[in-house]
């Protein structure tokens, strides 16, 4: 009997000892909690509330029950959302926009006190329709496309401001994408049509004035080439004809004279005959 009761009281103070280790293990493990890099914890006490120090990287000690952390991301995150806005000439455009953004991590516990974990997504989204809003509305829609780089600068200045008084950084902002309603892109299309149809008709228009001077400078030329032949004859008299004519019989001659079937007879009527060589 006493063998038995040694070995039951052996085998209850190793189980409670196994259970002080478990309850200690699970008490420790509980008391711990691990931040991992690009990440900052926010503490939550149930006594005094959420605590005014931004926890950094590694691994820290809490009180069970009593302390809760809250991990925050803070590495730059891209968010994307559209809006449609109206312009100054009251044309609808839709527009995308891209933010890199981050936390500021010195207010870390005053984000999560005002917005909780999900910051961003509550609040991008609502400021940057409004930015993109207020911006479109300052211009026509056709300026939007002109002035573009403009447009851009201007909301990246109204949103980075409007970011800050919610805490959120932003390293980048960008209108992504810009299309216009139907009807506008209609006349913007048949607007297009007609600028290449003038450009043509101007076209012509030029061809036909400049075809018009070619002519009128041919005249001109033509004329005084007239001009000058007529005065060279005038000043030459009848002499500068009988050249001509003695030219020009010369020429007939020399061309005659490779026929052989033609015999010139230098009588008072310059008679040519035409023989037969068979005959």
């Amino acid at each position: 009997m006493g063998s038995n009761q040694a070995a039951v009281s052996f085998l209850t103070n190793i189980a409670r000892a196994a259970f002080g280790l478990g309850l200690g293990a699970s008490i420790l493990n509980a008391s711990l909690y691990t931040v991992d890099g690009g990440e900052r914890a926010v503490l939550f006490d149930r006594f005094r509330g959420v605590i005014d120090q931004t926890v950094g990287e590694g691994t820290h000690f809490l009180v069970p029950w009593l302390q809760k952390p809250f991990v925050f991301d803070i590495r730059t995150r891209p968010h994307t959302f559209s809006s449609i806005s109206g312009t100054k000439d009251l044309q609808m455009v839709n527009l995308t926009l891209r933010v890199l953004s981050r936390p500021d991590v010195g207010r870390l516990p005053d984000i999560f006190k005002t917005l909780g974990l999900e910051y961003d997504e509550k609040v991008l989204p609502s400021i940057g329709n409004e930015v993109l809003k207020a911006v479109v509305a300052q211009f026509n829609a056709d300026q939007l496309l002109t002035e573009r780089p403009h447009v851009s600068a201007l909301v990246r200045e109204s949103l980075i401001r409007r970011a800050k008084d919610f805490n959120i950084e932003l390293d980048d902002v960008a209108i992504t994408h810009l299309s216009y309603g139907a009807e506008f892109s209609r006349a913007v299309e048949q607007k297009q049509v007609a600028q290449q149809e003038a450009e043509r008709s101007r076209f012509v228009v030029m061809k036909a004035d400049q075809e018009r001077r070619a002519a009128i400078v041919r005249a001109e030329g033509e004329s005084e080439s007239a001009k000058l032949i007529s005065e060279a004859t005038a000043a030459a008299g009848m002499g500068l004809i009988e050249l001509r004519k003695i030219e020009a019989a010369k020429d007939n001659v020399g061309t005659m004279s490779k026929n052989g079937s033609l015999i010139y007879l230098p009588n008072n009527n310059n008679m040519l005959l035409g023989l037969n060589p068979g005959r």
